[in-house]
């Protein structure tokens, strides 16, 4: 959860800056152009982790909480 409101509030930030580039350089500058494809990737990014999210089974749940446990450790054969 923390990672996913680290993530918003990047994304408002780089709304804010591609605003800023945008109101300085012009709408049709390469700065501004760059500014909001970086917007465009953050909030990809949150997609993609949603999406992720939501398809995790009961096990990978309490593996997630439960690291340590029998039916979570992992072996190299």
């Amino acid at each position: 959860m923390t990672t996913t409101l680290n993530l918003q509030q990047a994304i408002e930030e780089a709304i804010t800056e591609a605003r800023t580039t945008c109101d300085l350089n012009g709408i049709d500058s390469a700065g501004c152009a760059v500014a909001w494809d970086i917007v465009e990737e953050l909030q990809a990014e949150k997609s993609h982790q949603q999406q992720a999210k939501q398809n995790k089974t009961s096990l990978d749940n309490y593996c997630d909480r439960h690291p340590e446990a029998v039916e979570c450790l992992i072996y190299d054969v």
